[in-house]
């Protein structure tokens, strides 16, 4: 089926000499992979190699088979043309980050445009503005919200936060408990938004730990969730 959607690139893989194996977020069907053919040696095509940056945001007419088979694209366009995600040394260490994080976190073929949304808003907010340097800690607690696993913060001002369960506790129950300061900062983050959240200060070490305790959490409630190989580079340039 012929369809026309909004895309937003994850992640793309040299295939052969001059092919890419392209994956992207869709409005309309969720998680897609595609196969450019020629794309690396095509001058041109309608298609090209620079439309498939990670994050890029872009409007496809593709033909969708449903079969769990990679796709086809016919055409591509860029929607949004970033001014600086993927020039700035320090945003290109987020967009990387963030892109790995997708790969791991969304595996479904089905269409969830409050993510999408919410993808698209999060990446054109980075893109235009020079304070960001919490940005991936809202953005993973975010983005467990359309995941399926958002904390629950009924009880955020208790001390101890339960990563298996998900959850502020008054007393430390088991080695799920967590406390610290990493803990009182990622209660900052509640009802923040991207409007707001460049208000919280946190130390060099205390955003590290804090980054670190969202990841843990990840790999107790995403199933397959890998450690992003980017962090170790993002950390550096963010300390």
């Amino acid at each position: 089926m012929i369809v026309t959607t909004k895309a937003i690139v994850i992640s793309s893989l040299r295939y052969a000499e001059a092919d890419l194996i392209v994956s992207c977020f869709t409005e309309v069907d969720g998680m897609k992979s595609y196969m450019l053919r020629n794309i690396l040696k095509s001058k041109k095509g309608k298609l090209r190699t620079s439309f498939f940056q990670p994050l890029s945001q872009l409007e496809l007419i593709a033909n969708h088979k449903n079969k769990g088979t990679l796709e086809y694209i016919k055409e591509a366009k860029i929607v949004y043309p970033y001014q600086t995600l993927h020039s700035d040394v320090l945003k290109s260490s987020l967009v990387m980050f963030c892109s790995e994080i997708l790969k791991s976190t969304i595996k479904e073929e089905e269409p969830n445009p409050q993510l999408f949304q919410f993808l698209s808003y999060a990446f054109q907010w980075l893109d235009l503005h020079e304070t960001y340097a919490n940005f991936h800690i809202l953005f993973l607690l975010k983005l467990s919200q359309y995941l399926g696993f958002y904390p629950d913060d009924s009880n955020v001002d208790y001390p101890y936060f339960n990563i298996q369960e998900g959850s502020f506790e008054k007393q430390f129950n088991d080695h799920f408990s967590e406390e610290g300061p990493e803990v009182e900062a990622l209660k900052q983050f509640f009802n923040q938004d991207f409007s707001t959240f460049s208000e919280i200060k946190l130390q060099k070490q205390t955003r590290t730990a804090t980054l670190n305790l969202l990841l843990n959490y990840y790999h107790y409630h995403s199933q397959g969730f890998k450690t992003p190989k980017s962090l170790a580079v993002l950390q550096q340039l963010f300390n």
